[in-house]
C-alpha cells in the first residue's frame, strides 16, 4: 500500500522540488490540493490528518499552525521550515550525524537548514571525536545561490541584473545559529557570515581555523582524515583530498544535486586551515534532504529518488 504524502507549502521553491523528486515513485501517494483549498484552514487540517507523512514547506508561523492542525493525529511530520530544529520532541533531520535510526523511528522530523548543513558536516564529526574542541569560538563565512531566500529574493535578482553581492545577518543574529551550535555540541554561538551570490542555486560554507592556537600538534590531515572516516560509505556526503584544487567554483545555471562534498585545506607547516563544503542549497540543503529522511522513515532506499 502505497505511503500517503501531504505536501503543505507544495507552491514554494523546496515544496516543488520535493515533487520533483517524487515524480513517478509508486511508493507514494500524494495528496494534493488545488489553489482554492491551499489556504483554507480545514482543507489543510484534513489533509494533514489523513495522510501518513506530511512535509511542511512553509514559514515558521505557519509551520507551528500545521503542526497544531494535527496534533492528536498519528501522521508523522517532516518540517522544511526553521520553526522545531531546536524544540524539544523534534529529531533533527541530518541521518549522518544523529543516527538514520532515530531519524525511522521519529513522528517529528525538522529538516536541517541549508547553511547549518555545511557547517555541521565539518564541525560535529571533528568535535565528537575531540580534534576540536567544543569550547572553541568557530567563524562560518558562506555563499549561497539567491534561491534560498524565497520567493522574494528569488524576484529581487531576477529584476536587478546588476545585483552581484548581498551580505545580510549585519545584526549577528541569523536565525540559524541555533542549530548550528545545539547540533555540533558547541559551548559558544557561531560568529556567522552569510552571503548571496547571483546563482540561483548552490552553496560554499566554510569555517577558518587557526590551528596553532588550538593545539600545536594539530593538522589539516588529520582532520581530513577523521572526516573520511566519519563519512566513510556514504553515497552523498564525499570528502575530497583537495590536493589538485586551486579554487572552488559555484557555477550559475548548475544542475540540482543532493550531494555535498567536504573539502580541508591546510597551508605549508599546517598552522592554518579551511574546512569547506560545497551543496546545493535546494539540495542537500532542503529538499533532498527532505526526501532523504522521508526514505529512512518508510524503511526504504536511503538515495531513492535522489540526484546524485
Amino acid at each position: 500500500m502505497a505511503t500517503r504524502i501531504f505536501i503543505d507549502g507544495a507552491a514554494g521553491t523546496t515544496g516543488l522540488e520535493i515533487r520533483d523528486r517524487l515524480a513517478g515513485r509508486n511508493e507514494f501517494e500524494l495528496l494534493v490540493l488545488d489553489d482554492a483549498q491551499r489556504k483554507d484552514m480545514t482543507a489543510r487540517r484534513e489533509a494533514l490528518r489523513e495522510s501518513d507523512i506530511a512535509i511542511l514547506c512553509l514559514p515558521d508561523d505557519a509551520a507551528r499552525e500545521a503542526v497544531s492542525l494535527a496534533k492528536g493525529s498519528d501522521t508523522r511530520i517532516i518540517d522544511a521550515s526553521s520553526a522545531h530544529r531546536v524544540a524539544d520532541g523534534w529529531t533533527y533531520g541530518f541521518p549522518e550525524i544523529v543516527g538514520r535510526e532515530k531519524v525511522a523511528e521519529a513522528q517529528y522530523v525538522s529538516n536541517p537548514g541549508c547553511y547549518p548543513t555545511g557547517f555541521l558536516a565539518l564541525v560535529a564529526p571533528l568535535v565528537r571525536v575531540g580534534l576540536l574542541p567544543e569550547d572553541w569560538p568557530f567563524t562560518c563565512n558562506a555563499v549561497s545561490g539567491y534561491s534560498g531566500g524565497g520567493k522574494a529574493l528569488i524576484e529581487r535578482y531576477e529584476a536587478a541584473p546588476d545585483l552581484a553581492f548581498r551580505t545580510y545577518g549585519l545584526n549577528l543574529d541569523h536565525k540559524h545559529r541555533p542549530e548550528m551550535q545545539r547540533h555540533a555540541g558547541l559551548v559558544h554561538g557561531v560568529l556567522f557570515a552569510p552571503a548571496v551570490v547571483p546563482a540561483y542555486r548552490g552553496m560554499l560554507v566554510e569555517v577558518p581555523l587557526h590551528l596553532g592556537a588550538i593545539d600545536d600538534h594539530l593538522t589539516a590531515e588529520q582532520l581530513r582524515a577523521a572526516l573520511q572516516e566519519f563519512f566513510a560509505g556514504s553515497e552523498i556526503v564525499a570528502v575530497n583530498n583537495g590536493d589538485a584544487f586551486t579554487e572552488l567554483i559555484l557555477k550559475d545555471g548548475a544542475p540540482p544535486s543532493d550531494t555535498m562534498e567536504l573539502f580541508v585545506f591546510g597551508n605549508e607547516g599546517g598552522w592554518n586551515a579551511r574546512l569547506i563544503a560545497r551543496l546545493d542549497n535546494l539540495g542537500k540543503g532542503a529538499s533532498g534532504a527532505a526526501i532523504q529522511n522521508l526514505n529512512i522513515m518508510c524503511g526504504l532506499p536511503e538515495t531513492a529518488g535522489l540526484r546524485l
